[in-house]
């Protein structure tokens, strides 16, 4: 079976995206986590497929899997990659400015600069509203927000803020983010019985009421070096904990993302996504499910 592809990284968050605009493909997930292992696939943080929109108010849909085979309901570095191969690949008009991507956890309106080759140079994207009822998060506690709840792991106690951003995210302070015990509790705080749908666990550092230092554990991945919606839902967090201003830089391992919460109630996150290469692939023979 060959397949063409293209590696593209949002901060070095990195992704192998698949054209299946006629839909034909169906991965199971351990062909998703052949892709994206990094000594016997491609290798990437997730993967990506690129297809028609099924709603009316989008123009296209990204149905992004984590490493593991799971689907996830929104990537903000991927979901830049994906409005930077529709520019580039020429899917959206020359003249256009924007596009509005179909996710599982909902479309997302995207903005767009381009070079001086019309290449997709830097987006904005609108991630919407957060969500905070712990119920839609979800968050198996009561109340109408879950903040500074104190969680107890194999790895020590710690406070945690919980924040929807079309997925769930734990938000915990530190004063030093690179100390912080990020692949020691972080697979713990994911997988924890308060979550049922398992969390995202963003460890972070605020350095100014402007500038907040971040490094994350992605649910279905391990630590990346940049996450888009944890730097949202961190954003999110620290407003809410009057701590940092409604626009602030988010300072990740692979670079930084500017995230607005604006008065409307909704996020946005400006930053990069950049192509890495282009390739054909043959999925072997003897990875289970490849159609």
């Amino acid at each position: 079976m060959l397949l063409e592809f293209t590696k593209m990284h949002g901060l070095g968050n990195d992704f192998v995206l698949i054209e299946d605009l006629d839909e034909r493909l169906d991965l199971a997930p351990e062909a998703v986590a052949w892709f994206c292992h990094r000594n016997f696939g491609i290798g990437s943080d997730g993967l990506i497929l690129v297809r028609p929109a099924s709603v009316p108010d989008a123009d296209f849909f990204m149905l992004y899997y984590n490493a593991d085979g799971t689907t996830a309901e929104m990537c903000g570095n991927g979901v830049r990659c994906f409005a930077k191969y529709l520019v580039d690949r020429g899917l959206v008009d020359t003249d256009a400015v924007s596009v509005r991507v179909q996710t599982l956890g909902g479309v997302k309106p995207i903005t767009f600069v381009r070079d001086a080759e019309g290449h997709m140079a830097s987006a904005t994207v609108d991630m919407g509203a957060p969500v905070l009822d712990p119920s839609r998060i979800p968050v198996d506690l009561p109340g109408d927000r879950v903040l500074g709840h104190e969680i107890v792991t194999g790895a020590g106690s710690f406070e945690v803020t919980a924040v929807s951003m079309g997925n769930p995210h734990a938000i915990i302070w530190v004063d030093d983010v690179e100390s912080a015990p990020v692949t020691k509790a972080g697979p713990l705080i994911e997988t924890d019985s308060l979550f049922p749908a398992k969390t995202n666990v963003e460890f972070a550092e605020v350095v100014s009421r402007d500038h907040i230092r971040l490094r994350v554990w992605e649910r279905g991945v391990g630590e990346t070096l940049a996450c888009g919606t944890g730097a949202c839902a961190t954003a999110v967090a620290a407003v809410l904990a009057d701590i940092a201003n409604r626009e602030v830089t988010v300072e990740l391992p692979g670079g930084e993302l500017i995230v607005r919460w604006d008065s409307g109630g909704h996020v946005f996150m400006t930053g990069p996504a950049t192509e890495v290469f282009r390739g054909t692939v043959s999925i072997p023979d003897e990875v289970p499910g490849r159609e």
